[in-house]
C-alpha cells in the first residue's frame, strides 16, 4: 500500500528527522518526496511505501507526537500503488521572468493545460530586495503530436500581455 504523506508547518531543524523517524519505525519506505521552504513554513510531501497490512489511520496516529512537539499540520491519504498512465512525452522547461503580478501561474499554467501539456514541477521565488524580480520555472511535457513552436508562441504571447519574459526551451539530457 502506498500512502501521501503531507507535512507543513513553521520551518526549524528537526522536522525531515522526525517524521521520516515515524515512518521509518512503521516499516515505510519513501519512494518519492518533495520538501521546500515556502515563505518561512517547511512544506513536504512523500509517497510512502506501507507494508502489507498496514492501516494509514494508524500512521496518521503516530505523526501525532512529533507533529504536535514541532506545530505540523499533517495529513496521510491512500494513493494508487500503479501511478496513473501517462502519455509521456517531450520534456521542456518554461522559464519566466519579471515584475511580481497576480495571474501569472493561471495565465501560463492555463495555456499550458489548453495544449495538453503536464506540468511535472513548477517553483516560483520572488528574487531581489531594490527591485524585485519574480522567478518560475516550469518542468513540463509536451504530448506527443504536440507543435512545440505553436505552444511557445502562445506562451510568447501571455508574456506579452504579463509585461514579463517567458522562454521555452526542450530541456538538456543534463537537466534530467
Amino acid at each position: 500500500m502506498h500512502v501521501a504523506v503531507t507535512a507543513v508547518g513553521a520551518d526549524r531543524p528537526g522536522i525531515v528527522a522526525a517524521v521520516s523517524r515515524v515512518l521509518f519505525d512503521v516499516g515505510g519506505n519513501i519512494e518519492d518526496s518533495r520538501m521546500a521552504i515556502l515563505g518561512g513554513h517547511f512544506a513536504m510531501v512523500l509517497i510512502v511505501a506501507l507494508p502489507d497490512g498496514a492501516d494509514p489511520e494508524n500512521l496518521q496516529r503516530a505523526l501525532a507526537e512529533p507533529a504536535g512537539a514541532l506545530e505540523l499540520i499533517t495529513t496521510v491519504r491512500p494513493v494508487a500503488d500503479a501511478p496513473p498512465p501517462h502519455a509521456g512525452g517531450t520534456p521542456y522547461v518554461v522559464s519566466v521572468y519579471g515584475a511580481d503580478k497576480p495571474g501569472i501561474v493561471w495565465q501560463i499554467s492555463e495555456a499550458l493545460a489548453a495544449a495538453g501539456v503536464n506540468i511535472s514541477d513548477l517553483a516560483t521565488h520572488v528574487v531581489g530586495d531594490q527591485e524585485p524580480v519574480y522567478v518560475m520555472i516550469l518542468e513540463v511535457d509536451v504530448p506527443p503530436g504536440g507543435d512545440p513552436e505553436m505552444i511557445g508562441s502562445a506562451l510568447k504571447v501571455i508574456g506579452s500581455e504579463l509585461g514579463v519574459d517567458v522562454a521555452f526551451n526542450p530541456m538538456e539530457a543534463d537537466t534530467l
